[in-house]
């Protein structure tokens, strides 16, 4: 494991390359197939001692804590699978760049990167996977999203780990209906940010409600808006039995405070997106306790199944934990499989690594994702979601309130490109 000092350097918020500065992995030519002396073919980011994978992330921005213990997790793996000898002789590097939630900063740093890696163990931001989409298809670059909306299941690279957001959506209305806080024919608000996320978390809703005579009430918000005094008062007006949130956690925790100043008594359930541990340091700590529930597509930072993971990461590390250090350590395992199969093929190109993706059945992280199963064309690899609370005493800032499920209403559910 490496040192805190060298993880502070790697992934700080100042975070350009580093990993595999000052040296290129391309193939021969321009990314041209050749063959080692080991018999193994390669042609982007791979060495004859290196497997080098991209991260394109927010450090420095409005995602910085969950890119920052993201990172954190897949640094874990690495050190675990270096240490174990690497993958097909050689050793694991991260090409990590921060573009700041921007998508044209993501965009230049792509086209610098793309030539000296073999795919992408992390791409953060759903404007930022749209804008980069064509190249990406072009480049033959799979890459593990982190970004839960459905638009990205478009194209057979995107390895995205659990549930799609409008997956995570109906699951939730459906533990929230078997618990016995809504029934049919209830009115639903749903506060939702107008982008891929907020949409995508919309349709999942929308299903729902037409499967169980509900009527879904709508409040549409930029990313930036943070007063929603006037959406809580029209939501209490409305009579909703619910509020669901897709939204940035700054405003779930607005939403959170406003139900409560405003007496809107009734259960908040969010997408994975729409908390983080921070929240539970500020005002709306209380009413996020007693209402608040959340879709995800892992367990919490405090299971047990992130034992492992959770040690090495408090032990290299002062940021805080998070829960996307599990989607981090498991983005890992699920490239160790692709790497492994391509491998013993003695193919390690991109070409072999889509086919390899694509081949990927009954993927077991050990207990902290549900199974993944990535050759469904066009489905999210797995229709499960882990219901979970804010807890303060635990690390990480959240408990289980029902391991993973997949409901009725998940499973009959058709994602947009299936």
């Amino acid at each position: 494991m490496r040192n805190r000092r060298h993880m502070q350097a790697v992934i700080g918020a100042a975070l350009a390359l580093t990993v595999v500065a000052g040296c290129s992995t391309k193939g021969a030519g321009a990314g041209g197939e050749k063959t080692g002396s080991d018999g193994v073919k390669t042609d982007y980011g791979v060495t004859k001692d290196k497997i080098v994978l991209g991260d394109l992330t927010d450090h420095s921005a409005a995602f910085k804590i969950s890119g920052l213990s993201l990172a954190h997790g897949y640094e874990v793996w690495v050190d675990e699978v270096n240490k174990a000898g690497g993958i097909c002789g050689r050793q694991i590097a991260i090409d990590s760049r921060d573009m700041g939630y921007v998508t044209e900063k993501a965009v230049s740093l792509y086209a610098g990167m793309k030539d000296d890696v073999l795919g992408m163990i992390n791409l953060l931001g759903s404007p930022m996977i749209a804008a980069l989409k064509s190249s990406l298809v072009t480049d033959q670059m799979v890459f593990v999203p982190d970004s839960w909306a459905s638009s990205n299941l478009d194209t057979e690279l995107a390895m995205m780990i659990g549930g799609s957001y409008d997956i995570e959506i109906i699951n939730g209305l459906s533990y929230l209906q078997s618990a016995g806080k809504i029934s049919d024919g209830d009115k639903i608000g749903h506060i939702y940010v107008d982008s891929e996320y907020g949409q995508n978390g919309l349709v999942g809703s929308k299903f729902y409600a037409e499967k169980h005579g509900m009527k879904i009430i709508e409040a549409k918000l930029t990313g930036s808006d943070v007063d929603l005094a006037p959406t809580i008062t029209k939501m209490k007006s409305e009579g909703v039995k619910a509020l669901l949130l897709s939204t940035t956690p700054t405003q779930s925790g607005a939403a959170a405070t406003q139900s409560q100043n405003q007496g809107l008594d009734v259960p908040l359930h969010g997408n994975n997106p729409s908390f983080d541990s921070t929240l539970l340091d500020t005002p709306a700590a209380g009413a996020l306790i007693s209402q608040f529930t959340m879709s995800n597509y892992a367990v919490p930072f405090s299971d047990p199944a992130m034992a492992k993971v959770a040690k090495a990461y408090v032990a290299n590390t002062t940021d805080p934990p998070n829960k996307t250090a599990a989607y981090g350590y498991s983005s890992g395992l699920v490239w160790q499989q692709i790497l492994e199969t391509a491998c013993a093929d003695k193919d390690l190109t991109r070409p072999n690594i889509v086919k390899k993706a694509n081949a990927l059945k009954e993927i077991d992280t050990g207990g902290i994702t549900s199974k993944l199963d990535f050759s469904l064309k066009g489905q999210p690899s797995s229709r499960a979601s882990f219901i979970l609370k804010p807890d303060k005493g635990n690390a990480g800032g959240l408990a289980t309130v029902k391991p993973d499920f997949a409901s009725a209403e998940a499973k009959a559910y058709k994602t947009p490109f299936q």
